[in-house]
Formats: C-alpha cells, structure tokens, sequence
C-alpha cells in the first residue's frame, strides 16, 4: 500500500458518456446546412451554450463523415492591396452586386443581394427575371422605407450602377456611390462573400422549377442566415445577435 502513489489510490473511473446526443445535434446540423463544416458548427455548439469539448464535437464529426470538399485556391497575382473597413455604425455603408442562375426549364434569373457592411446583415436578396436600374431603385426605395438611408454605397462598375438612372436616384436621396476598380472585385469583399454563400446553400443546392420558388427558398434561407448562422468575422455569432450585443456595449459608455 505505501508504494501507491496518493493520485493512484484516490482515483474513480469516470463512467462512460454516450456520444448519443452529440451525434443527433452535429446530424440535424449537417441536414439543415449542408455546407457547414466543423468550425462553424463548433462556432453554432458555443451559440448555443452546449456543454461539448471541442476534441470530442470533432471525434463524433469524423465519425459521421461529415466533412465537406474544400475547392482548391486558385493561384492570382498580387496586386495592390486595399483596406476593406467596417463600419462601426449601421447604416453607413451597403454592399450590393447581382448573382445569375438558370431554372429547370432553362430560363436565367437574376438576384439583387443588399448587405449591411457594419454586422454583415443579409438586407435583399431578390430574384427577378430582368433588373434594369429603374427597378433597382425601386427596390431600393422599398427597402429604405423600413431601413432607412444608407450614407455610402459600395457597388462595382456593373450596368446597372453606372446608369444615369441610378446615379441621379443617389444625387437625389444624398447617398454616396462607391466604385470599385474594374477587376478588382476584392474591394467589395464583404458582398462577394455573402454571394458565395448564396451560391453554395441555395443556388447550387436546389433545382428551381419556377421564380416563385426561388423567392421562397431565397427568404427562409435570408432569415436563417441572419438570425441563426454563426460568422467567423463576428466573434462567432449571428449578424442580428452581434448587432445588440454592440448595442449594448456601447450604451455602458454613454
């Protein structure tokens, strides 16, 4: 007995916990979002305060296969870098840009993605068969009525945005428009994310038999997105949900 160390003679076996639990979680995860990987479940396990080390949430995800394909990077030279700033208040800058796409019967359609710059809000995403700038405007205005005026917005050199149309909508309602350089499209970073998303959770994943059903899936999956889906560039959480907690952190210091 004296030759048994004290932490040898005090030990109790832990009994065994099922990975039961974990593995419905990770699975309904998997089903709902069928491009989410581990980081950002593990981020979405955290949101939702569950009791899982992060080793064993990995374990139970390699078990169930459920790694994604990662696209190799392409090689791009460099160019000259530019500094992509947040914005620390809402409503200062909206990104926007268009997506394409192709129903079953072969017919295109178009997207309208808005985005707020300052919590990476989804704020528009519109399918329409057409989008010349007069309707552009139009949607604008429908959404500045619940949202308010922007004071920049940051666009590329597209038709749409370049038209006279559109330039006198901006004079008028005194909106900043922002150009981006012509092949430049890391300069609006924060739109060509979100269009990445776009096309991996919906566009590739669905095969639309009609307009309608585009608009449908397009405003669940906005709703989701910025309500449930956890961002690495938020501090893992929500864009609505990083929203108030900004919200109130700055009223500690009024």
């Amino acid at each position: 007995m004296i030759s048994i160390s004290k932490t040898a003679y005090y030990y109790k076996p832990k009994k065994p916990t099922g990975d039961a639990e974990i593995r419905a979680y990770l699975q309904a995860l998997a089903e709902k979002h069928k491009r989410w990987g581990f980081d950002k479940m593990m981020l979405k396990v955290k949101m939702d305060e569950r009791p899982w080390n992060h080793k064993r949430v990995r374990r139970v995800y390699c078990e169930l296969d459920l790694n994604i394909r990662i696209k190799p990077r392409k090689r791009i030279p460099k160019g000259e870098a530019k500094v992509l700033l947040q914005p620390i208040h809402p409503n200062i800058c909206w990104s926007m840009d268009f997506m394409s796409d192709v129903l079953y019967c072969g017919r295109k359609f178009r997207t309208f993605n808005v985005i707020d710059d300052y919590n990476r809000e989804g704020l528009l995403l519109e399918p329409r068969y057409s989008m010349p700038a007069i309707k552009v405007t139009q949607m604008l205005d429908m959404l500045i009525q619940t949202r308010g005026y922007p004071e920049m917005i940051r666009v590329d050199n597209g038709a749409e945005f370049t038209s006279g149309c559109f330039r006198d909508w901006a004079i008028q309602h005194k909106i900043l428009v922002h150009y981006t350089q012509p092949g430049k499209p890391a300069q609006n970073g924060f739109i060509e994310r979100f269009n990445r998303t776009v096309r991996e959770d919906i566009l590739d994943m669905n095969w639309f038999m009609s307009l309608r059903e585009v608009k449908v899936i397009a405003q669940d999956w906005l709703k989701t997105y910025n309500i449930d889906r956890p961002h690495e560039s938020l501090a893992g959480l929500a864009p609505v949900l990083f929203a108030k907690q900004r919200e109130k952190s700055l009223a500690k210091y009024k």
